[in-house]
């Protein structure tokens, strides 16, 4: 079994990117699946490795979360995905579901578009779910998958919340407690 199919077999939240431009954008993504709990990351074309090698070093996953959730190139983020995930595309589409009104699937595979492009019709098609992020203007890249892994989080029966969780997610430079008189 091919590596990225047995990842695929294990995993929960995969976020599948089509033709990402640069790496600060894929980076901002690492980070947030860091930050959200997603397994792994794919991404398909040739831009971003192309932009990595040249662009100046800007780190956006100062988590360094590629040290421990895969980023994979692949040819198409449907070939290996497994029969129990559902496919949500993440689109500004006409008839996709507001995110707001979105129930999350347990497993799921995120679909996001390109950052100057959209996702094709033939992935649309395919899609178990369509769901757009209700916004006056389109999000960058980065920030809609954000917002989609956060309202994923914030709907999960699974939230941690409290003190302990603000401990280990803040960084060292920050020490600030809520004073009540």
């Amino acid at each position: 079994m091919k590596y990225q199919q047995l990842i695929m077999n294990q995993s929960n939240v995969i976020i599948g990117l089509i033709n990402p431009k640069g790496p600060s954008n894929v980076g901002t993504i690492m980070r947030a699946a860091g930050c959200f709990n997603a397994d792994e990351v794919l991404y398909t074309g040739t831009r971003y490795a192309r932009a990595a090698q040249y662009e100046v070093k800007t780190n956006t996953d100062t988590h360094k979360s590629r040290n421990h959730i895969p980023l994979t190139q692949v040819e198409c983020l449907l070939t290996n995905k497994v029969e129990d995930m559902a496919v949500v595309c993440v689109e500004l589409c006409i008839g996709a579901t507001s995110l707001t009104e979105f129930k999350h699937p347990e497993r799921a595979l995120y679909i996001f578009g390109p950052e100057d492009g959209s996702i094709s019709q033939g992935i649309i098609d395919q899609a178990d779910h369509v769901v757009y992020v209700p916004t006056k203007d389109c999000l960058n890249l980065a920030a809609t998958a954000n917002v989609v892994l956060y309202d994923r989080l914030a709907k999960s029966s699974n939230i941690n919340k409290g003190d302990e969780l603000i401990k280990n997610s803040r960084d060292t430079n920050n020490r600030l407690k809520v004073s009540r008189e």
